[in-house]
């Protein structure tokens, strides 16, 4: 299908208005001990809190609601080389490039030879490409010397524990380099709970990208443009939303990638890719930010996000920038935890 234009008249909106203060005590280094220990806040369009622990957030829900995970798995894509003065180089591999070329993220702009454990090589190109001897060379390559690719803000090294708990429980297809996190709370045992209320839980793919974390630089929201990342769910998806909402059922999504996959396919703004299995497969960079109309959910479960990012913009436009901004200043008060391996949120 064609993009198409989900979002009303542009508003003009100014970047700077979505700035927080965050104590940087407050930016989780480390997940909660048990994934369901988080705690959670749940923040209604009238700007109302509650404070719970996200073992109860099947209180909130219903019999005949809908509730769509993302099974997307995080691929140890991040590398850590020697250039050929000897110093130390991390680049993570963001996807195929060009060619035979990888894009990767990097600091710096380094190009020449990159030098791994156990003889591996490759070329890379002014920090942003990297080229292998071939793919199954750098499929080894990741299998045996690939670390969990934690966001800069964590400031440690990855660790043997982050392969289970950057990765939700029900991932299967790898694809991303960086974790859905607001599925990270979930645990096998919720997820039944949950199902025993009467609730239907649906999943899709969407792999996460650099669409879903690049910086906004621009002075206005709207200029800003996401790149593309690919997802895929089964055709009958968007018709069984519909159902449940004509039952008087909800649909929850959990986190903002499976905010963006439904609400491209809903309003037409993603570039389909073909498909002979009976899967819905495209590829979007729909931005979704205050003006946007939202074509199905009806509740978004996320977690706490960083000042003027992307999925800042669209829980903003779900719940209301004034909303999410007091909400986010009493968190902060509260001692929340912020940001990937940070608490949660619901959004009703």
């Amino acid at each position: 299908m064609a993009k198409g234009l989900p979002h009303i008249a542009p508003l003009m909106l100014n970047t700077s208005d979505f700035h927080y203060n965050l104590p940087v005590q407050l930016i989780a280094m480390r997940p909660a001990v048990k994934r369901q220990k988080s705690r959670l806040m749940v923040l209604k369009k009238d700007g109302a809190t509650r404070h719970n622990l996200f073992e109860k957030v099947p209180d909130y829900f219903n019999s005949g609601d809908m509730l769509i995970l993302n099974e997307t798995k995080v691929v140890p894509a991040r590398l850590i080389g020697k250039t050929q003065n000897g110093k130390p180089l991390d680049i993570l591999i963001t996807g195929k490039s060009s060619g035979e070329r990888y894009g990767v993220l990097s600091r710096g702009k380094y190009s020449g030879i990159l030098h791994f454990e156990g003889g591996f090589t490759c070329q890379v190109y002014e920090g942003k490409e990297a080229e292998f001897q071939s793919p199954e060379i750098l499929k080894e390559l990741i299998c045996k010397n690939g670390l969990m690719p934690l966001p800069p803000y964590i400031n440690r090294p990855p660790e043997d524990s982050d392969r289970e708990r950057y990765q939700c429980v029900y991932a299967k297809h790898e694809g991303s380099i960086a974790a859905p996190t607001a599925g990270l709370h979930f645990t096998d045992e919720l997820l039944a709970d949950i199902r025993t209320k009467g609730v239907s839980i649906r999943a899709l793919t969407h792999h996460v990208g650099t669409g879903t974390f690049r910086p906004v630089k621009s002075e206005f929201v709207e200029a800003h443009r996401m790149d593309e990342e690919s997802f895929e769910m089964d055709s009958s998806l968007t018709d069984d939303i519909t159902a449940v909402k004509a039952k008087g059922g909800r649909v929850i999504y959990v986190g903002t990638t499976v905010t963006r996959a439904v609400e491209s396919v809903l309003s037409g703004a993603y570039e389909a890719d073909d498909s002979t299995d009976g899967k819905l497969k495209g590829r979007t960079s729909l931005f979704i930010y205050p003006g946007y109309v939202f074509k199905g959910a009806d509740a978004i479960i996320t977690n706490f996000h960083l000042p003027r990012s992307t999925p800042l913009f669209l829980v903003s436009a779900f719940i209301g920038k004034d909303n999410v901004l007091n909400a986010y200043n009493e968190a902060i008060s509260a001692g929340y935890r912020f940001f990937s391996y940070g608490d949660a949120m619901l959004l009703l």
